[in-house]
């Protein structure tokens, strides 16, 4: 039972070591910014890899007001953009921090 006892005590260490470098691990995805452009760059969107907004900017020869219409489907084609960089962007960082973790395969961490 000593066997065991050692065992459970060095899995749980364990276990709080990984949740240590996951919460590590999402604050540094904060830090990670992404741009989504649309319009060839005519809207950018800057965003961190946690999806969080962080800027927008949109260029002086869309500012009329018949072409509001497609200045909206450039900021929504934009965050789209940003989203899918982030999302790639947050993929890449949590999968350098997995790699040397002893995880079955296909066990995917919420993040």
């Amino acid at each position: 039972m000593k066997d065991l006892n050692e065992l459970m005590a060095a899995a749980q260490e364990m276990a709080g070591k990984v949740q240590a470098q996951m919460a590590d691990a999402q604050a540094g995805l904060d830090k990670i910014e992404v741009e989504g452009a649309a319009g060839g760059g005519l809207v950018k969107i800057r965003a961190t890899a946690k999806g969080r907004i962080l800027g927008v900017a949109i260029d002086d020869s869309l500012m009329v007001l018949s072409e509001k219409q497609m200045l909206e489907d450039l900021v929504a084609a934009a965050l789209n953009d940003a989203r899918g960089k982030a999302d790639a962007a947050g993929n890449a960082a949590m999968g350098e921090m997995t790699a040397g973790l002893p995880l079955p395969p296909g066990f995917k961490l919420p993040f």
